[in-house]
């Protein structure tokens, strides 16, 4: 059974007793108010009876005081009985004659004053019918004018068959009372389970997903009560986790990215070692041999091409060896700007033989960072290099340079874009590894030795598409340490 569920039952089971309990003492009051009611009406209705009566009775006038009787009886009033001073029965309707248990005795005998009166309920089994009348008894004194001395009494018997519709007609009222105030509390007990369970509900929901490992799922709960609170420490704790996995993802990366450098170092070296040398000796030979004035042009050609192959592999080693060589900072304050112009510079010569366009977007007044400007030009200069080579005659390569305030640091933010043939986006994590290029030509650790850089100055670097076709670069660098 869920809780809800349980809410319910307990809530409903509760309002039953108590309601239950409150109609049975309201019951109990209006059936003793209703009879008390039935009471003093019969007690007027007897005196009544007695005073229209009394004329005839002080002059023992029968016949009067049959034909008052007659016109009395009804189906409320089922008798009346007459008795004298002696307590003794005088006159009586001919119904009662037949109940002597009734008729007989008067119950108002001796010393009595005015005040006195009796009432009894009781049943009575009509003679010839299989049925019980309910009836209520009241006896009173009759006391004629300036006497101290009873002169006699009236007994008269009232149905109880309207007091009695009348309880039933209460009770009737009470329990449709009784039934619309349960049904309404069952309907709030509803909606009260269901505002106090649905947040639970949310709450487990959350931390079956946090239990599948989305620490990124919220649970929307925005009461100001403990719940709500419990909500917020919720949240709080997914975030927090989300952040721990990050960072413990970030941490593996790093330790998957040494262990990397660690084994392309170990095989540099004996790259190094084992193809440098000889290297050098066939690169001295090519040399000597192209000096010989006995080599014909054709010769001399090849020669040539076999030597820029050389070359191609040395620059292949340097780079290598640079990438995987641990190296420390040579930091200084230097205006980023400057060093973008001097890489910008480097550059002129290739950019105006394609024609290549170069817009500049430089923010004035851009503090000083602690770089190295060596090793930042050398970034520089190797994107700046991709969208060179990226672009097709006559592109375009933009270059913004401005302030971006990220807690808990200021950085300065570097956006080199280029209208050439867009990254795909399933590689632009990938261009940052070692060996990983889309060229037919290049080693591949052009830009994982410019993310090696920018990460010492405890920067970042990231591809993104900006408009159209434009792929950019974004390098940020910090400078408020």
């Amino acid at each position: 059974m869920s809780l809800q569920t349980r809410f319910i039952v307990a809530v409903t089971f509760l309002l039953i007793i108590l309601v239950g309990a409150i109609l049975f003492v309201i019951e109990q009051r209006e059936v003793k108010a209703i009879f008390e009611e039935s009471k003093n009406k019969g007690i007027l209705q007897a005196k009544n009876i007695a005073y229209l009566n009394l004329e005839p009775l002080l002059f023992w006038d029968v016949e009067a005081i049959e034909k008052n009787i007659a016109e009395q009886i009804d189906q409320r009033l089922i008798y009346v009985i007459f008795y004298d001073r002696y307590s003794e029965p005088f006159i009586a309707n001919d119904f009662i004659k037949d109940y002597d248990q009734i008729y007989c005795c008067s119950r108002l005998e001796g010393e009595i004053d005015e005040d006195s009166h009796f009432f009894e309920s009781k049943n009575i089994r009509i003679q010839n019918e299989n049925r019980i009348m309910r009836i209520l008894e009241i006896e009173v004194p009759i006391f004629a004018r300036g006497s101290p001395t009873k002169w006699g009494s009236i007994k008269i018997g009232l149905s109880l068959e309207e007091m009695r519709r009348e309880v039933q007609r209460t009770r009737l009222v009470l329990i449709l009372i009784g039934l619309g105030g349960l049904l309404v509390g069952i309907i709030g007990a509803t909606f009260l389970a269901r505002r106090i369970t649905g947040p639970l509900k949310k709450l487990v929901e959350g931390t079956v997903e946090v239990s599948k490992g989305d620490f990124s799922h919220q649970i929307g709960i925005n009461s100001q009560d403990e719940i709500g609170n419990l909500a917020q420490s919720f949240n709080k704790m997914s975030q927090e986790l989300l952040q721990s996995r990050k960072g413990i993802e970030e941490a593996h990366k790093k330790l998957i990215q040494a262990e990397k450098l660690a084994s392309i170092g170990r095989i540099s070296a004996t790259i190094a070692h084992e193809i440098r040398n000889p290297l050098t000796s066939v690169k001295l030979n090519i040399q000597k041999v192209l000096g010989s004035a006995q080599l014909d042009e054709f010769e001399g050609e090849h020669l040539k091409i076999s030597q820029e192959g050389i070359n191609q592999i040395e620059m292949f080693i340097r780079e290598l060896l640079d990438f995987t060589r641990v190296s420390e900072l040579n930091l200084d304050r230097f205006p980023i700007e400057q060093i973008l112009e001097e890489s910008i510079k480097m550059m002129n010569e290739s950019l105006d033989q394609k024609k290549v366009i170069l817009e500049k977007n430089f923010k004035p007044r851009l503090p000083l960072a602690l770089v190295d400007g060596d090793r930042l030009r050398q970034v520089f200069l190797n994107i700046l290099r991709n969208a060179y080579e990226a672009v097709d005659e006559g592109g375009k390569i933009s270059i913004s340079l401005s302030l971006k305030r990220e807690k808990p640091t200021k950085k300065i933010q570097v956006v080199i874009s280029n209208s050439g043939k867009a990254i795909p986006k399933k590689d632009w994590e990938n261009i940052f590894e070692p060996f990983y290029t889309t060229k037919t030509t290049g080693t591949g650790l052009g830009l994982a030795l410019a993310r090696k850089i920018i990460e010492q100055h405890k920067g970042s670097i990231k591809v993104f598409k900006k408009e159209g076709k434009e792929t950019s670069f974004e390098i940020l660098i910090p400078y408020g340490r």
